[in-house]
Formats: structure tokens, sequence, C-alpha cells
């Protein structure tokens, strides 16, 4: 990390936090599967990558202003800060689910309400006044639905949370609900624009970038969050009344996670076989990882609490096959770093 140059700084992806989305949620698979050894590694090795993190993002705000600020005017660069948001809120549920520390937990979804609010309003309004746009084709890709998976995340980690405070129980189940509620709607308008992008113009191999995988993880995230209302619903009187409401749209929410699988799966074949297009370390694939860890752990819960346990074959292999994804492309990340640091002049 010391290593890196001014230029790599104003370089730095804005989504890197995917990184720690996909190391969070990929522990948690493996806590609910009965990998704990793996599973706190994984966490303490994300608390140092989120801290690393924020140290260079801090960095490059303090030294590359300009290319900070333009990421945030940019239409296919901006959405990535929302991995701030969703890494945040993921760390949190790593500390109460792996570390039983709801006190770190309860200042990370502080931490990431707040980054929501702020990313979530200025991106918005950057955006929607900036007086030259990019067409749908050039400026929309799976990326967008970053947002979703952010709003989703605060959503998460504040129904983990209310169990542990019932003296604001109701406030944190309403602020969940909301957001739940509210990250459906925008996974609506923005997958509707998705979908339209992909029957409607040229799609060439190098426009099928590897997070167009959150198609399918932010569903899987509506799902996990939806799981987390269903179950605190007996200690809400508002949950309670719409419970039958609750379960009908996490099904509705895990069944179209599954149903994007398939034809991910298909795409990716066809983009890296029959088009042979390189499969290169990208800080982008983070973004893949994060819905298959996603994927895995929300249908483990819904499983368990719907009694739908003709489902759990599907986490018990989904947890390598994430766990498999996480070392590829984290081998990746330190092949790339170690050429880098060859580069640097001086050096042997």
């Amino acid at each position: 990390m010391g290593t890196l140059s001014r230029r790599e700084l104003a370089n730095l992806h804005p989504a890197y936090f995917a990184m720690v989305m996909a190391t969070g949620i990929v522990s948690v698979g493996a806590s609910l599967i009965g990998m704990k050894r793996v599973a706190v590694g994984m966490l303490w090795l994300n608390v140092g990558l989120y801290l690393a993190l924020w140290t260079l993002y801090l960095a490059r705000l303090i030294t590359c202003t300009e290319r900070f600020l333009d990421d945030l005017k940019d239409h296919n660069r901006c959405v990535g800060y929302f991995t701030m948001v969703a890494g945040t809120c993921v760390l949190g549920n790593q500390f109460i689910l792996i570390a039983a520390n709801p006190a770190v937990a309860v200042a990370l979804w502080t931490w990431g309400t707040t980054l929501w609010v702020v990313l979530t309003y200025a991106i918005l309004t950057i955006l929607t006044v900036k007086p030259t746009k990019p067409t749908l084709a050039e400026g929309l890709n799976g990326g967008w639905l970053l947002a979703v998976v952010a709003t989703q995340s605060v959503s998460v980690l504040g129904s983990l949370l209310a169990s542990h405070f019932p003296a604001h129980r109701e406030e944190l189940l309403f602020v969940s609900l909301t957001t739940w509620l509210g990250g459906g709607m925008l996974y609506i308008w923005i997958i509707s624009l998705i979908f339209y992008r992909y029957t409607f113009f040229t799609l060439e191999p190098a426009d099928l970038t590897p997070p167009y995988w959150i198609n399918m993880g932010a569903m899987a995230i509506s799902t996990l969050a939806g799981v987390g209302l269903v179950d605190n619903a007996l200690n809400s009187s508002l949950l309670l009344d719409l419970k039958p409401f609750l379960k009908g749209f996490t099904l509705l929410f895990w069944a179209t996670a599954t149903m994007w699988i398939p034809m991910l799966l298909i795409l990716g074949a066809w983009r890296h076989i029959y088009k042979r297009f390189p499969l290169t370390y990208d800080p982008a694939y983070w973004g893949a990882v994060f819905p298959l860890g996603m994927y895995t752990v929300c249908t483990y819960r819904l499983a368990t609490t719907l009694k739908l346990p003709f489902l759990m074959p599907i986490p018990r292999i989904g947890v390598y096959l994430a766990l498999a994804a996480w070392t590829w492309v984290g081998i990746g990340l330190i092949l790339t770093l170690s050429r880098q640091v060859r580069q640097v002049p001086g050096r042997p």
C-alpha cells in the first residue's frame, strides 16, 4: 500500500470497497456453515482492508482532489462510491454475527447510514443537473445497482441491531423496513433500464463488465434484508401486520436472484469462451464475488427462517464456490500489486 504513487492514487477505482463487501459476506457465509476459524480470520483481515482503503481514499481526496471529485460526475464511476456504504455495513454484520460486538456494529451502521444519505443525494443531484450526459449505452452498467446494494445493506444491519437495542427496536425496524422498500423500488427503476440496454443495444464483450453480477447480488441482499424483517416480526406490531407481505416479497426477491444466475453464466461463457475476451484481474471482479457470497447467505437464512430445508444444499455448496472466487480474485490482486512493486524505480 505504501508503494502507491500519486498517479496510482489518482487512478484508484472508486469501487474498491467491493473487496470489503466480498470478504465480509464470504466470512459470514463461512460462519453460518460452521467454518468458524475461516470466518474469524476473514473478519480481522477485513478490518485491515477496511482501514487501509479508508487511508488510501482519504489520501486520494487530499492529494488528488480534482480526480476524486471528477469521479462523482462520471456516470460509470460515481456509483462505485456506494461500495463504501455496503462495505461499512457488511463489516458491521461481521461484528455482530462473528465477533458478537454490537457496539462496534452500531457505530458502523451509523457511519454507513450517514454515507448512504450523503452519497445518494449528492450523486443523484450531480448527475441530474450535469449539462453534458452520455447516452444510455455509454453511461449505464450493472454497477448502478450498487445504489440498491448500499440501501439494502443499511436495512440488513439495522434489523440485526434491533434485537440488541430493545429501547430503540421500533425505530431501527422502521428504518430497516423503509430502506428495504425503497431499495426494492430503486431496483425496479434501474433494472428496467439495464434490461432495455441488454436487449435493444449492441453488447460487446468489453461492455459486459463484472459488475453485471450485481443484477443478481442486489436481489440477494434484498432477500437477506426481507428475511431480517420477517425474523423481527414478532417484536414489532408494524412488521407483524405486514408479515405475509414481507414473506411474499422476500420470496419474490430470492426467485429473481435465482433466475439471474443461469443468464449471467451464459453471458460469461459468451464473453470469455466464445468471444475469447481475456480473463485478467480487474478490481471490478470483487463486485462479482460479493453476489456469490450474498446468494449463499441469503439462501441459508431464507431456508431457516421460512422453514425450507430442501434449499440447504445451495448454501452448503455455494460457500465453497464463493471462497474459491474470493481466493482467485485475491490472488489476482496480489500478483498485480507484486508487479507494481517490481516496477518501482530502484527495486531489483
